[in-house]
């Protein structure tokens, strides 16, 4: 039976699963199986994964469901698959050749592990480079981080995702009522019972379009919002990293607005990250630095 159960949700991606497919069979280590659940696809995503099941030789199931959003796609694969570990793959994105082998590894070695996760770099639709996304220190993203996961010091990526089978009888499953921040809400509920450890190399490349991390930000405030609200309400959250979560959230957003040259609205925002959590000095930092780039753009252009 496959020790590693790597399960892939599918919604329109007829245009790029056949390349994250292709990224499992290059995997160095061999004992795997792939759920592949197709979310209610309209195109032609079925034929596309059946295109690829001769080269799995068995090792590659196919389910169809209505639309139900990507939490309940992945805990349908979840259910179905029959391995200890389980592995993300999103169908656009795609995995280097040892990032199941560096994986097992990692809990191999350390059976106090719940899940290890690593770097990605970005790419766009065309699968060119666009770049590593900014990491912060290892402290954060290694050990008992479920207070970093909240307050969104940690960002755990989901294409470099390995967790034990039972961490889910501690945690529970995907939270069906996020379609956005779903991946954070188990992340952050897994690290609460079981420490998390961090390899500090890219394994997997991430597919994004140029405009997306702003409109992925626009989409999902909301969402983050509940995902706060939801555990501090339940008692998981001190006020001060609800505090914290608020700040690097608005913040995040300074950075966005910032970054497209909009500097009245990044202001905006990380005035209102200041407020939430003064003692923080990026926050501060990037609020200052907002409010003087329209005089540093001035020197910089006189003395180009």
């Amino acid at each position: 039976m496959a020790r590693v159960s790597i399960i892939v949700p599918a919604y329109n991606a007829a245009s790029f699963i056949g390349d994250a497919l292709a990224s499992v069979l290059r995997q160095t280590y061999p004992h795997w199986e792939t759920v592949v659940v197709d979310d209610g696809s309209t195109d032609q995503t079925r034929a596309a994964v059946e295109a690829h099941m001769p080269a799995f030789r068995g090792r590659l199931r196919y389910l169809y469901q209505e639309n139900r959003g990507v939490s309940a796609a992945r805990n349908t694969a979840i259910r179905a698959c029959r391995g200890e570990l389980i592995a993300l793959l999103d169908a656009d994105d795609i995995w280097l050749d040892n990032r199941l082998e560096r994986g097992v590894d990692t809990l191999d070695q350390r059976p106090e592990i719940g899940l290890v996760h690593a770097k990605v770099i970005r790419i766009d639709r065309e699968g060119k480079l666009i770049g590593k996304p900014p990491a912060p220190a290892e402290k954060y993203l290694s050990g008992n981080i479920a207070r970093h996961i909240y307050s969104r010091r940690a960002h755990l990526l989901a294409p470099t995702i390995l967790f034990r089978r039972r961490c889910l009888d501690a945690a529970g499953y995907f939270d069906e009522s996020f379609q956005v921040t779903e991946d954070r809400d188990l992340w952050f509920r897994i690290a609460r019972a079981f420490p998390i450890s961090y390899i500090n190399e890219v394994l997997a490349r991430y597919r994004v379009s140029p405009d997306s991390l702003s409109r992925e930000w626009e989409r999902t405030r909301e969402t983050q919002l509940q995902f706060l609200e939801k555990h501090r309400r339940a008692g998981h959250a001190s006020a001060l990293d609800y505090r914290q979560g608020l700040a690097n959230l608005h913040r995040e957003r300074g950075d966005v607005l910032f970054n497209r040259g909009a500097l009245g609205e990044s202001i905006r925002w990380y005035a209102k990250s200041v407020g939430y959590d003064p003692r923080n000095g990026r926050n501060v930092y990037m609020l200052l630095r907002a409010l003087a780039e329209p005089l540093l753009g001035k020197v910089s252009h006189k003395y180009a």
